[in-house]
């Protein structure tokens, strides 16, 4: 009776062993960039691994906004532009993109929100304006840590105050 008993104790602990690999769906990093070859350039080239990059505050070097003449240049070339949108909204929009190791821009992906933080696409064609202005920026600096050049990843976000650009983040 007593090894039926220690049988009936151990089969649960065998049978819930699990020797499979296990798979997953989830990216490395939570906010990695893949190349999509419907919306990315295939000229954009990364310089370190394949779907890999420095989030842009993850150096110790990281000093703002890695863009020369920082925030202030890109203000200055944005107000050139006089953008608005068609449509008096108020919310975001945020790109964001991978600079690699030679300052050069790529993979740009858009967010649109509203001003309570919630997905919305209120206006595509102003997003594309924003987006085409973003493509154009070509101050970029190149991230080097230890001797080793990096990709890294930068992000834009546009605050949108009745259809016109308020400021820009971060």
């Amino acid at each position: 009776m007593l090894k039926i008993f220690y049988i009936l104790f151990l089969l649960p602990v065998f049978f819930s062993c699990q020797s499979g690999k296990s798979v997953t769906i989830y990216p490395n990093k939570v906010g990695n960039i893949v190349f999509d070859k419907n919306i990315d350039s295939p000229d954009f080239k990364r310089c370190m691994d394949k779907d890999y990059g420095i989030q842009y505050y993850s150096v110790n070097d990281s000093n703002g906004l890695l863009y020369k003449g920082e925030k202030f240049a890109i203000i200055q070339e944005l107000e050139k532009l006089n953008l608005s949108s068609s449509k008096k909204t108020n919310g975001y929009i945020t790109i964001r993109f991978v600079v690699n190791c030679e300052g050069k821009t790529g993979f740009f992906r858009v967010q649109q929100m509203n001003d309570n933080y919630l997905e919305e696409n209120w206006d595509k064609d102003f997003s594309v304006k924003l987006l085409n202005f973003t493509k154009s920026l070509n101050g970029w600096i190149a991230k080097e840590s230890r001797g080793t050049k990096l990709d890294y990843y930068q992000y834009l976000t546009y605050k949108i105050t009745d259809g016109k650009v308020s400021e820009i983040l971060p």
